[in-house]
């Protein structure tokens, strides 16, 4: 039953990547679901986050960044983005005003023009331009694409994001509660306990081992009369050489990237973890279908 009054929606969030999307979203939810990095192309699914209030109920879909592919776990991450325009409500470009108008904005644009969906321009980062560069920025995206609604915001800060709240519950349409009101994600607590692991990897190798890593959860065990959950995982990486970076001088990378995950896997579950990590070596994973589709990366489900 539908409440009167009551406004529910899809909500896509795209751009370049490492615009910020996936600190919006986390900004947003409340709580950590995206993964964050200061690498492109980390997020490889789309994650949704619900954002529930008294009247409204927001569905956000976190795409990958769109960009020139450059092997099949590319091609993958740019269908599964451009997917995403088709089946929403509202669409939220987002783009960083630091780094300004590039091609690959105008790539994105030639795609939302292909789209009947509303979109918004948000120009996010704004904490770390001149207000007065904010103006011709704009000025240049308009030129381009008619936007619905264009607002500049710092996902970071927070500044302007309820702003930004406010004027998407204004276009979406009247609709049902789709999930309940303390769910902030639809994706299984697997994944996003594998979206962790990866990030620290990420975050701690640096440029050592960059999109070569993917996590598989081997178990997550509650055993009776414990307040600890065990939790085994593999970290998947395609070259022996990045096999030892991961795991480092005496295990300390490996060491390392496990203690962090554990706090953000502890936030999450709400109880005390033991988690237990392996690497593993598949040869080019990224570029054979059968090992992508063994790891999550399911084209069909697009």
């Amino acid at each position: 039953m539908v409440r009167e009054g009551y406004k529910s929606g899809f909500v896509a969030i795209i751009g370049r990547p490492n615009v910020g999307k996936s600190t919006f979203l986390n900004r947003v939810i409340g709580q950590k679901i995206a993964i964050m990095s200061d690498k492109p192309q980390t997020t490889r699914n789309k994650i949704q986050g619900v954002y529930t209030t008294d009247d409204a109920q927001i569905i956000f879909i976190d795409t990958p960044g769109i960009h020139k592919p450059k092997h099949k776990l590319g091609d993958f991450m740019v269908k599964v983005a451009q997917s995403a325009l088709q089946e929403v409500d509202l669409i939220l470009f987002m783009v960083n005003a630091v780094e300004g108008l590039g091609r690959g904005d105008e790539f994105i644009i030639e795609r939302l023009k292909q789209v009947q969906t509303p979109v918004f321009l948000v120009i996010n980062k704004i904490d770390e331009v001149h207000p007065d560069d904010l103006l011709p920025l704009i000025e240049q995206y308009r030129s381009l694409h008619s936007f619905a609604e264009v607002i500049p915001i710092s996902a970071l800060q927070g500044n302007n994001v309820e702003t930004l709240l406010q004027q998407i519950k204004n276009y979406l349409p009247e609709g049902p509660q789709y999930y309940p009101a303390h769910q902030v994600t639809d994706h299984p607590e697997r994944f996003i306990i594998a979206e962790f692991i990866r990030e620290k990897a990420l975050h701690l190798t640096r440029e050592e081992v960059p999109h070569s890593i993917a996590v598989v959860i081997d178990s997550i065990e509650r055993r009776e009369n414990s307040d600890t959950v065990y939790v085994a995982a593999t970290i998947i990486v395609e070259r022996d050489s990045q096999k030892g970076i991961i795991i480092g001088k005496r295990g300390q990378m490996l060491k390392e990237i496990g203690q962090r995950a554990r706090v953000d896997i502890e936030a999450l579950l709400g109880s005390k973890v033991f988690l237990e990590l392996w690497v593993k070596v598949q040869k080019d994973w990224r570029n054979k279908m059968a090992q992508l589709r063994d790891l999550g990366y399911r084209e069909d489900e697009y």
